[in-house]
């Protein structure tokens, strides 16, 4: 099988993990890193042994890159995508799709009308951990699901990350950030939303760096850093989700899926191992599963070699961009019903992804 080759844009942060999953892979080749900060992309292409460091435009008019990774922060997010489908590139792009519903559809209308494929992160639903619980669902070991609980708790990215300003501004807080692991993971497992409603605030209005190299300087928060939602599903299972910068420490679990037969607790769907936990009817306790897929590790990319695998063998792929939509319609939804004091009835929809077979091998 031929290698697909790929081109990055933007070298922050996350691009480490994505330049070192790619390795592993055997279908996909990196072959060019881009950023507006030409020394960012020499950096990262000497430490990952990338071919080439160039800036954006050089990478779009590479004519042997068929898949762009889009790095870069929030707000850029669309501006680049619409970019690399305009060059004939594929794009896969970080959570979230877009800031807007208006940039997302602008995105899916330009790949339709080119042909070209949208893939979009989190795919961390794709690793054991919830690939396991996926097939525990299927495999009817909780009967129907009618309820689940998601919650994320920490007290936001200020004391840790080298650049945390973009995380309190429009398109990010915890639900933008945070969110489409959660949403992504209850859609795979339980199917697409129908309506929601929730509350959202901003509890400091001011946050101060305490990481370096930016100590002690201080960011104005412009987006919810405290929203509670109620999810209804299109078959009939309510979730409660909250999404928190606002709290130093919780015990509340990840999520948990309850159904008319049993329940599950799900792992950490930032991550892609277990735990995994079910307690059935007849159960006195909780017992742990052994997990039947494999993934289990740090290997956020696994969603663009899915992607190239699907290009090469012309099939779906399954972090898609209907999907990426879908959960940003619902995180736009979840903060209007909050500012307009009712639900939202979610007007897209998607399919929830076919899941991964136990042995899965895109090499």
């Amino acid at each position: 099988m031929r290698k697909v080759k790929v081109g990055i844009i933007g070298c922050g942060n996350i691009s480490g993990t994505y330049l070192k999953s790619a390795k592993r892979f055997d279908s996909l080749e990196v072959v060019a890193c881009a950023d507006i900060d030409i020394e960012k992309a020499q950096k990262k292409a000497e430490e990952y042994n990338v071919p080439k460091a160039c800036t954006v435009e050089e990478l779009l008019a590479d004519e042997e890159i068929e898949i762009v990774v889009n790095l870069t922060v929030p707000k850029a997010h669309a501006e680049v995508c619409l970019q690399a489908l305009n060059a004939g590139k594929h794009i896969y792009v970080e959570k979230p799709l877009a800031i807007t519903r208006e940039e997302g559809k602008k995105i899916l209308e330009l790949a339709r009308k080119k042909g070209l494929r949208v893939g979009a992160a989190p795919d961390t639903f794709l690793g054991g951990g919830i690939q396991t619980c996926r097939k525990l669902i299927d495999d009817g070991w909780i009967g129907k699901p009618v309820a689940a609980t998601a919650f994320m708790m920490n007290h936001g990215h200020e004391s840790w990350h080298p650049n945390p300003e973009f995380y309190y501004d429009v398109g990010g807080g915890p639900l933008f950030d945070m969110g489409p692991y959660y949403l992504t993971t209850l859609i795979n497992l339980i199917g697409p939303v129908k309506r929601v409603t929730g509350s959202a605030r901003i509890t400091f209005p001011e946050r101060t760096i305490t990481s370096k190299p930016k100590y002690g300087k201080k960011v104005q928060v412009n987006t919810p850093t405290h929203v509670a939602g109620v999810i209804d599903f299109e078959n009939g299972a309510i979730a409660t989700m909250i999404t928190s910068f606002d709290v130093w420490g919780a015990k509340l679990p990840h999520m948990e899926i309850y159904g008319s037969e049993g329940s599950i607790i799900v792992p950490n769907p930032n991550e892609f191992g277990g735990p995994v936990y079910v307690r059935r009817a007849d159960d006195k306790d909780w017992r742990e599963v052994s997990l039947t897929h494999g993934y289990i590790d740090n290997c956020r990319g696994l969603g663009v070699a899915d992607m190239a695998n699907a290009i090469l063998t012309d099939r779906p792929h399954r972090a898609n961009g209907e999907m990426a939509y879908h959960v940003l319609d619902i995180m736009q939804g979840l903060l209007e019903a909050s500012a307009k004091e009712k639900h939202y009835y979610v007007t897209s929809t998607c399919q929830k992804p076919d899941p991964l077979p136990c042995i899965a091998n895109w090499n």
